[in-house]
């Protein structure tokens, strides 16, 4: 059995007895306990009731968060001619089409969201089983397959999150870092859940949002009063 750290074991101590609390409570208590020498992700999972491996149960979507996320998002573009030369501009990291295609065949794959032009996914379409594991594959329902490219870039650099559950029913997302003030935190918390409940698929039945956590990137986690969370 692994032997629990001090600062863990403490970090451990504070959620003892913690459960189902307010949006503000958790976002406190992780907060206080983040420890780790780098600036923590607070990480949300959403429990759904809902089976992704029916068509009509699938909860994917995007969510432009309040506050952003703090993390640098490298964007990739499939683009060519005036369409490339204005995802330049908009600060995109990559820009190509078949060049970028081969790049990507080679194993390099150095962004985190990537956005096509249509007439570009005939191409971008060779590399589904490269891109498609990876959630990177541009998606209309999402924004990334646009002919405005301009405000696809600056969304995705400026804290849009992109989700989609996974097949245990499960939404998990980085929403922001513990050094953001505690009030902006929640803010992209409710932002988050809502966008999610809002998502809701046709074919969800029952009770759709079972449970929501928070937790940080190193540190324990605690489940949220589902009322304050969607306040």
């Amino acid at each position: 059995m692994a032997k629990i750290g001090k600062r863990s074991a403490k970090a451990n101590e504070a959620f003892v007895g913690k459960s189902l609390i307010s949006v503000e409570d958790a976002v406190k208590l992780i907060k206080g306990a983040a420890s780790a020498k780098f600036d923590e992700t607070l990480e949300i999972a959403m429990n759904l009731g809902v089976d992704p491996r029916h068509a009509d149960q699938m909860v994917r979507g995007v969510v432009q968060l309040p506050n952003g996320t703090g993390k640098t998002v490298r964007v990739a573009v499939f683009a060519r001619g005036a369409k490339a030369d204005e995802a330049k501009a908009a600060g995109a990291d990559i820009v190509g089409a078949e060049d970028l295609m081969e790049t990507i065949q080679q194993g390099k794959i150095e962004f985190d969201r990537c956005i096509a032009t249509p007439d570009l996914m005939p191409l971008v379409g060779r590399l589904g089983k490269i891109l498609g594991p990876r959630n990177l594959m541009p998606n209309p329902k999402v924004g990334t397959v646009t002919m405005d490219v301009k405000t696809a870039v600056e969304a995705a650099k400026g804290g849009e999150v992109q989700f989609k559950v996974e097949k245990a029913g499960v939404i998990h997302a980085g929403i922001g870092k513990v050094s953001f003030d505690e009030a902006k935190l929640a803010e992209n918390v409710r932002a988050f859940v809502d966008a999610v409940a809002k998502a809701k698929p046709a074919g969800a039945k029952g009770t759709y949002v079972k449970k929501v956590s928070l937790s940080s990137t190193m540190g324990p986690g605690v489940s949220l009063d589902i009322a304050s969370a969607t306040a």
